[in-house]
């Protein structure tokens, strides 16, 4: 395949993608009001929701390039070029994203509500919240996964001695199954506690 179809096919897929996102969000932006939408960016604009995608673009034209000019490194120059080039022609769709973002929180929040959640972003304490929340949420996590360890231990135990005097002898102990004593889980066991995915800001 020659350089000019691959980049034709894969500029030409991106398009499409784009196309499709555009026509699916049409029809809930007519059912919406303009003071609705408008409430909607700006809670978004509050909370940096689509912050975290400003880097599809320039990502991907990186890796199309890294991909193109490993299969065809004579052309690498003509390649960067193009593809920075046309990766800008592209770079007014990402008000598509935002639009469709738009639509997403308008659908599931009332204007009432988007008010109340950009007033609060927009406060001292919601910008406090937008900073410090991962900190927040990794030390929560940490103590979720002590206290948890805890109580899977002093289950193991506690539960070793119930079993023994329901038992007697025959009772089975969690060591023989080969749980830990100080975590109170089997090896290879999965966590209690399990790190939830990156909410985005």
């Amino acid at each position: 395949m020659t350089f000019a179809r691959s980049l034709n096919r894969a500029f030409g897929a991106i398009l499409m993608s784009s196309a499709v996102l555009v026509a699916s969000s049409a029809l809930a932006q007519e059912e919406l009001s303009d003071s609705h939408r408008q409430a909607a960016r700006e809670a978004i604009r509050a909370l940096g929701a689509t912050d975290q995608f400003d880097m599809i673009l320039p990502r991907a034209a990186d890796q199309l390039k890294s991909t193109l000019i490993q299969a065809t490194p004579n052309f690498e120059e003509a390649i960067s070029a193009t593809v920075d080039e046309v990766a800008i022609t592209l770079a007014g769709r990402r008000s598509d994203l935002e639009r469709e973002a738009g639509a997403i929180y308008a659908r599931n929040f009332t204007e009432e509500e988007l008010t109340a959640i950009t007033d609060f972003y927009n406060s001292p304490a919601g910008q406090k919240l937008l900073e410090n929340g991962s900190v927040v949420t990794r030390e929560l996590l940490r103590a979720a996964e002590i206290w948890a360890n805890g109580i899977a231990r002093d289950l193991a135990v506690e539960a070793d001695s119930a079993l023994e005097a329901r038992l007697g002898a025959e009772a089975p102990s969690s060591a023989d199954a080969g749980i830990d004593p100080q975590t109170g889980t089997a090896e290879g066991e999965a966590p209690a506690v399990e790190e939830p995915a990156t909410p985005a800001q």
